[in-house]
């Protein structure tokens, strides 16, 4: 069984008795809802501190847009990136941070740097020396599954069983990252939500998260602001908050362990409600 605890170099995630925030900081001019408002180093740096301030247990730090449709960037644009934020973000907090790459040679340079997980879109399996990485450094990391690559991941994705592939292709990572020597209880899986899935595929996974529970990993969902609530409410990504807030409510109550939300003051309220809902007999008021 999972002990519903992971350490980051000394600094302790709890899932035992409440879901954790994990706050969004895309250092990108291009990302799908907040693309450019932190491109700037203290901009991004006075955001992450704002979110620790509201309730966030993690920063994610991303450099590259991954949304549908988005070009690669290369190395050494992403390294430049996500570097001297973390650097400076370190400097002021010892908040757990994330680094958003599944490129082995950033993830080193933001391990470096002061990052503490590894948040890999492709669950280890777009470059072969991630694994590599996370094991010489001892990290956290949080895999999830993908169909296809950011640039036509949303081209008509199908599946045969949609839930037993994700976690098909979940367990084949879990299995490639304990052969690299990464240790079993420091792994996060994500179904990824919105990474080659339909509209419909992704309301199927919320509607069925607690199956993922039987890989014994913590889970982590994306669910904030996403296409699947824009289609269906007809609005734009600032827009989807309400959406997003029934969304993350479902995640918590179906078996989430960590929350990824751009919101993070109105979303931390919305998982205290949804924790309490889950745990109503560990309330003490």
């Amino acid at each position: 069984m999972n002990s519903r605890r992971i350490l980051c170099r000394g600094k302790a995630l709890d899932f035992s008795k409440r879901t954790c925030i994990m706050g969004i900081l895309n250092v990108t001019p291009d990302s799908f809802s907040d693309g450019g408002l932190f491109y700037d180093k203290e901009k991004a740096v006075s955001h992450a501190l704002e979110m620790a301030g509201q309730g966030a247990d993690i920063i994610d730090i991303g450099g590259e847009s991954t949304r549908p449709g988005a070009d690669e960037i290369s190395i050494d644009q992403e390294i430049d990136r996500v570097v001297p934020v973390i650097e400076a973000l370190r400097n002021q907090s010892d908040i757990i941070i994330s680094i958003d790459t599944y490129k082995s040679k950033t993830a080193r340079y933001a391990l470096e740097a002061g990052a503490d997980i590894i948040n890999d879109i492709s669950g280890l399996n777009f470059d072969p020396e991630m694994s590599e990485v996370a094991a010489k450094y001892d990290t956290p990391v949080i895999i999830m599954h993908i169909k296809g690559t950011p640039k036509n991941m949303q081209n008509k994705p199908h599946y045969n069983n949609l839930i037993d592939e994700i976690k098909g292709y979940l367990k084949n990572s879990i299995k490639k990252a304990v052969e690299a020597g990464i240790n079993r209880q420091k792994i996060i899986i994500d179904p990824g939500i919105g990474f080659g899935k339909s509209v419909k595929d992704n309301y199927i996974i919320l509607n069925r998260l607690n199956e993922f529970l039987d890989i014994d990993c913590p889970v982590l969902m994306g669910v904030s602001r996403k296409s699947f609530i824009g289609k269906l409410l007809d609005l734009s990504e600032n827009e989807r908050i309400m959406g997003t807030a029934a969304a993350v409510a479902v995640s918590v109550v179906n078996g989430a362990d960590i929350v990824r939300v751009h919101d993070v003051a109105e979303m931390a309220e919305v998982v205290r409600v949804a924790d309490s809902i889950k745990r109503p007999y560990d309330l003490t008021l």
